[in-house]
C-alpha cells in the first residue's frame, strides 16, 4: 500500500506535528510535502499513537476518511499529544522519550453476523480492527490491540467496557464494523 519512503514521510509528519504542538513552532511545510508526495492530498483516516517507555501516552484518530491524509495526520498527532482526555498534555521534557506510530485505516465494513460464534468466524485477530456500536455507545480497537488482548473473548469484553457497556455486550448483538490498518513506526 505504501512504500518505504512514503511510510518514512508519514511518520516524519506525525513527529513534526507533535513537536509543533508542544514547542509552539512551525516545522511542517504542507505545500512542499504535497508537491513532493502527491498521495498526501488524497483522503485518509489515521490514528496516531504515542507511547512513552512502552506505555500508552496518547492515541487519537479518525475512523472514516473526511480530509486529506496530511491534514488527518497533523491534526490527530497534535490531538494525541495534547488532547487525549485520558492523559495530561505531553510536555517538552518528554519529547525525547516518545515512540510514535501511525495507523492508516481502510474504510470500515459492516459485519453481518447471526451470533457470537458466527462473529468469531468473521473477525481475524491481529488483522482486523473493530468498531462496536450499541444504543448510542461506540468504541474501537485498532488491529494492534490484539497484541495485548489476543483472545477473542478478552478483546470484545474489553471493547464493550471501553464503549461504556457491560463486558458481555455481544449478547445484545451490537453493530460491528471491521477495518484493517497499515502500521507505520520506527523500525
Amino acid at each position: 500500500m505504501f512504500n518505504k519512503s512514503e511510510k518514512k514521510i508519514i511518520l516524519e509528519i506525525a513527529k513534526d506535528a507533535i513537536k509543533e504542538a508542544i514547542l509552539g513552532i512551525k516545522i511542517i511545510d504542507r505545500d512542499r510535502l504535497i508537491q513532493s508526495y502527491p498521495f498526501l492530498k488524497e483522503e485518509g483516516a489515521v490514528f496516531v499513537t504515542i507511547n512513552e517507555f512502552n506505555s500508552l501516552r496518547g492515541c487519537i484518530g479518525s475512523l472514516v476518511a473526511y480530509r486529506s491524509l496530511i491534514d488527518d495526520i497533523i491534526s490527530n498527532a497534535k490531538s494525541a499529544a495534547l488532547n487525549d482526555p485520558r492523559f495530561k498534555p505531553i510536555s517538552k521534557d518528554e519529547l525525547d522519550n516518545l515512540e510514535v506510530e501511525v495507523s492508516i485505516l481502510t474504510p470500515p465494513v459492516k459485519v453481518e453476523y447471526r451470533n457470537i460464534e458466527d462473529l468469531k468466524s468473521k473477525i481475524e485477530p491481529s488483522v482486523d480492527g473493530v468498531i462496536l456500536e450499541h444504543n448510542g455507545y461506540r468504541a474501537t480497537y485498532l488491529p494492534s490491540v490484539w497484541e495485548q488482548l489476543g483472545d477473542f473473548d478478552l478483546f470484545f469484553d474489553s471493547l464493550c467496557q471501553k464503549a461504556g457497556l457491560s463486558g458481555n455486550c455481544l449478547l445484545n448483538h451490537p453493530t460491528i464494523y471491521k477495518y484493517q490498518a497499515v502500521k507505520v513506526q520506527d523500525e
